[in-house]
């Protein structure tokens, strides 16, 4: 089993509120700030619903009445949706058929996070709203629906064999065709199509979720807007990221660290933190000037959850993250961690970065090798100042926003725990 690296156990403070908050107003985004290199790197989301009725409206599950922000309770009432909304779908499916895709969806919503549903959730307690109404949870599991589309896509698009300690979606599809006597020369063709279909289903299913989810027209026009606007930015991107993967390492490109913040930015701080957290906010009628004070909370905040799967990417335990240590090296991907190892890396360093980068045949040696070179340029520990540095002005946008005490301490822990996981 693999260990840990003693580089991943930053030590973050709450006491650092000082740094000065992000102040981009919506939509705009904060400018990038990268910290020069240094020498040497530091250590651096209740009771279930009885009958069920048919998708196109919500179940009847009341508004919760227990503590409005406990994780566990809010991480329980969503999965129930979700089991609820997946059985119903099993039972109404057009053919036997379809129930092979649903299983597999299933399998791959068990074991993740909630991020964001819990932030969609702790959006609309922003005002110190009461108990979560059914449609409101409805439209936070849609959130979840819309991760696993992204997920099982995103397994595609870097041919990633595992997810979440599991075959990614498209590897077990493929292995569910063969052992149901499918020939084995067309398995990875399979489970390509297969996946796809999987990936568009739970996409059509997130959307179902929302429209059915018996909200008031105002709210439904405000979410909807939310979003549009959030699909566009991870598809944005993903095609950002795609552009990034096929640079060469020794492309001036890849080591602009500016440039990869960028594909953080619309790849994750969007898509995971700020338009969950403001579609739970709008549809508790929050004003525009609170969806700003979510996005300056955010946008940093999500940019520190990228950085830390950069890092954990590289240097986690393989174990815990429930995917390969080698993927995105063989991938090439130019992440903020390579762009600044890239930039400051010398000599044999440089030669070593720029020839097995993205090499199909990298091995665990040549990982070992380039995390070497990752720690002596000082990259490790500039990512982890980053990360640092981010929580810091989202704990700085938290405090000056005025939320609901108990919706400010949930963010306060979801934000902690966002930037100082292992996995």
């Amino acid at each position: 089993m693999t260990t840990v690296h003693p580089a991943l156990a930053p030590a973050l403070t709450a006491s650092a509120l000082t740094a000065s908050a992000l102040t981009a107003s919506a939509p705009t985004v904060p400018a990038v700030s990268v910290p020069a290199p240094t020498a040497r790197a530091r250590s651096a989301v209740t009771a279930r619903s009885a009958p069920r009725r048919s998708a196109s409206a919500p179940p009847p599950r009341p508004a919760l009445t227990a503590a409005p922000l406990d994780r566990a309770g809010l991480r329980q009432e969503v999965d129930a949706v979700l089991s609820d909304f997946l059985d119903e779908r099993k039972s109404l499916a057009p053919g036997p058929e379809m129930g092979d895709l649903i299983e597999e969806l299933r399998q791959g919503l068990a074991g993740g996070k909630r991020l964001r549903p819990l932030l969609c959730l702790a959006g609309w307690h922003i005002r110190g709203e009461g108990p979560v109404p059914a449609a409101v949870f409805r439209v936070a599991a849609a959130l979840e629906l819309f991760q696993a589309f992204a997920l099982v896509h995103d397994d595609i698009m870097d041919a990633s064999d595992l997810r979440r300690g599991r075959p990614a979606a498209h590897r077990s599809l493929a292995n569910s065709y063969v052992a149901a006597g499918g020939q084995p020369g067309r398995a990875d063709a399979h489970g390509l199509s297969a996946g796809l279909l999987l990936g568009d289903l739970a996409l059509i299913w997130s959307d179902e979720l929302v429209h059915s989810a018996s909200l008031r027209a105002h709210q439904l026009r405000r979410v909807l807007r939310l979003l549009d606007s959030m699909r566009t930015e991870v598809v944005y991107g993903q095609y950002l990221d795609l552009i990034r993967s096929g640079l060469r390492a020794s492309d001036p490109e890849a080591a602009d660290p500016e440039a990869a913040l960028r594909v953080a930015r619309y790849k994750t701080a969007t898509y995971t933190v700020q338009r969950p957290l403001q579609i739970g906010a709008a549809m508790a009628g929050a004003s525009a000037a609170r969806l700003a004070a979510c996005e300056r909370f955010a946008v940093p905040l999500g940019e520190a959850y990228q950085l830390r799967d950069d890092v954990l990417a590289l240097f986690g335990d393989s174990a815990l993250t429930g995917k390969p240590v080698l993927d995105d090296l063989r991938e090439g991907k130019a992440t903020v961690l390579i762009a600044l190892a890239l930039r400051a890396a010398r000599g044999a360093d440089r030669r070593l970065l720029r020839e097995r980068l993205g090499a199909p045949d990298l091995d665990a040696d040549d990982a070992a090798r380039i995390r070497a070179v990752v720690e002596s340029t000082g990259a490790l520990a500039d990512v982890e100042e980053m990360i640092h540095m981010r929580y810091r002005q989202a704990m700085s946008a938290l405090k000056r926003a005025r939320f609901a005490p108990a919706a400010a301490e949930f963010l306060s822990e979801i934000a902690r725990t966002a930037t100082e996981r292992q996995a």
